[in-house]
């Protein structure tokens, strides 16, 4: 193959790839905006934010309606979250997700 068809390859490839995760992000809950963590990925089973930001007090922590769970026994205990989960606006099972400084772009070629 030569440097013209490797290189269409790689563009048509990324392009493929950026177009097929262009939607997933847009289905997603807004990023919290809570000045306490600064990073944040989309814990795809539960279908909440979690905090990713190692230099936050809540490292690790799920963050649903406002309020940051420790351990995720006690986001599933939260009656809030009980009934999110049980209804149709329920979020889980989504595609896992980076937001935040030092992710960098996450759509793939071109950003």
């Amino acid at each position: 193959m030569n440097k013209t068809n490797k290189l269409l390859t790689g563009i048509i490839s990324a392009t493929m790839i950026t177009a097929a995760g262009c939607g997933n992000n847009e289905s997603l809950p807004p990023v919290p905006e809570d000045t306490d963590c600064s990073d944040w990925e989309w814990e795809a089973d539960e279908g909440v934010w979690e905090c990713d930001d190692d230099s936050s007090s809540h490292y690790g922590h799920y963050y649903y309606g406002g309020i940051f769970f420790s351990t995720k026994s006690g986001l599933k205990s939260s009656s809030a979250y009980k009934s999110y989960q049980s209804s149709s606006s329920f979020m889980g099972g989504g595609k896992t997700t980076s937001s935040g400084f030092g992710k960098g772009s996450s759509g793939g070629f071109g950003g």
